[in-house]
């Protein structure tokens, strides 16, 4: 029932695309909102509280329902799982913008590509190169097709289903939005939820790497991941852009690396070397390989999952 659930969502979300607006994510933005409003008090326990309020109500609803339509009918627990892989499931949800910066930058039209790149990232792009917005694009394209696609997968995969799509995908949107600048939030409310998704993230940002490699350079993939990951940040998040950027043959420099001292190395001097070329327009057509052969490969692994249970 997996492997159909999954299909079927996927096809559904291709052919209608689910939009950022709907009415469950408007309720979710709403409880969320009203949850930091309401216990962000500066302190972390506060956050840690704010967090299993949001996050509880949401996770054991998606649970009950799914207990009880299974006690009714197999086929209406099926139709559940699909709606909620539906709208767990975000491919098209940022796909468009990717599609339209490979669009205008295949047109020529740079002062496009930069508009839409700052649209969908908040980032300045104003005067910035095509590599660096091509950079940029690949960056937030793999981090967003691992937190919308591969990582939904895996906790859809985990035996509490449907529910674990749900808690993955509302942990991931509460470490984003309470992580955003604002008046009235604490740095200290906000850490728990970031830590939150972090954990659960761990393991799912680990085996999409590892898809990454399989279906990309293999050897670039996991030497750029033992040696590159550091460069940014969230480990996670290192993970997945230094196994991507050796995957697709790319250079996505994270901003704690020094590439001019990594420029400058030579085999024998003790220091990683650099993995990829610079980005050009042609690396955006090689992602969008990338990220659909790993889909395939996960469907694959899927299915065979399924048959042998069925044996």
């Amino acid at each position: 029932m997996t492997f159909f659930s999954v299909l079927l969502a996927l096809v559904i979300e291709q052919v209608r695309a689910l939009s950022p607006n709907n009415p469950v994510m408007a309720l979710l933005r709403l409880h969320a909102q009203s949850a930091a409003h309401g216990f962000d008090a500066g302190k972390q326990k506060h956050g840690v509280l704010a967090w299993l309020i949001v996050v509880l109500p949401w996770t054991l609803a998606v649970a009950l329902v799914y207990y009880v339509l299974y006690r009714i009918s197999f086929v209406l627990a099926f139709f559940w799982n699909v709606v909620i892989v539906y709208f767990t499931l975000g491919f098209r949800q940022f796909s468009h913008y990717f599609t339209d910066i490979h669009l205008a930058l295949n047109n020529d039209d740079v002062l496009r590509a930069r508009e839409i790149l700052q649209e969908w990232t908040g980032i300045e792009a104003a005067d910035m190169p095509v590599s660096e917005i091509v950079r940029h694009t690949l960056i937030h394209a793999v981090i967003a097709s691992h937190r919308h696609v591969f990582g939904v997968f895996f906790w859809f995969l985990v035996p509490i289903g449907p529910a674990g799509a749900v808690l993955y995908r509302i942990a991931e949107y509460l470490a984003r939005e309470w992580a955003r600048p604002a008046d009235d939030r604490t740095e200290a409310f906000s850490g728990f939820a970031q830590h939150a998704f972090f954990v659960l993230d761990w393991i799912p940002a680990r085996l999409t790497s590892l898809g990454f490699a399989i279906v990309g350079n293999f050897e670039d993939a996991i030497y750029a991941w033992r040696n590159h990951a550091n460069q940014w940040p969230d480990t996670n998040e290192g993970v997945l852009l230094a196994a991507g950027s050796g995957a697709l043959g790319a250079r996505l420099s994270g901003p704690l690396a020094e590439p001019s001292s990594l420029d400058a190395l030579t085999p024998g001097e003790g220091g990683p070397l650099p993995v990829g070329d610079d980005c050009t327009p042609r690396t955006l057509q090689s992602a969008v390989g990338l990220v659909w052969r790993a889909v395939i490969l996960w469907m694959i692994l899927l299915l065979m999952l399924t048959i042998a249970i069925w044996f």
